[in-house]
């Protein structure tokens, strides 16, 4: 299912305490760094994905090349990669996820083709929000 509704949004949101990372990365001014990190600082478990980053720790867990590395661990998954480069990750979000995990696409990241496919194979897909924002102004947050 596509999801829009923050109503729907706001209690998934509030549940997820394992979230994989797609595009993790270790430049503090980037989103996919620090949007985790605040996750993190939140409680949640963060697994990283990012091959070039393997071998490396973020979030006291190690980089993973694939999100089928960390199958079936996590509530939801944190898109930080281009809408154009979400075709290349169809099979890797399917052979993944189990069936009703959250697939959000951060800020800026949309892609109608791939969340109307992920939602068709039993995914729930949030497009074009932060995680980070809605967080916060969902007063989710614990620490500011």
């Amino acid at each position: 299912m596509i999801l829009t509704d923050p109503n729907n949004l706001r209690p998934r949101l509030a549940n997820a305490r394992t979230i994989a990372v797609l595009g993790a990365h270790t430049d503090l001014t980037r989103p996919a760094r620090y949007v985790p990190e605040y996750l993190h600082h939140q409680g949640c478990r963060i697994l990283p994905v990012n091959p070039t980053l393997v071998g490396q720790t973020l979030w006291g867990e190690p980089v993973r090349a694939s999100l089928l590395e960390w199958k079936g661990q996590f509530d939801l998954v944190d898109v930080f990669r281009r809408s154009e480069a979400l075709p290349d990750h169809v099979e890797e979000l399917l052979g993944a996820c189990r069936p009703g995990t959250l697939v959000w696409f951060q800020l800026g990241i949309r892609n109608d083709t791939v969340a109307t496919e992920l939602a068709k194979a039993g995914l729930d897909v949030v497009q074009n929000r932060c995680i980070l924002a809605d967080h916060r102004a969902w007063g989710l947050g614990r620490v500011p």
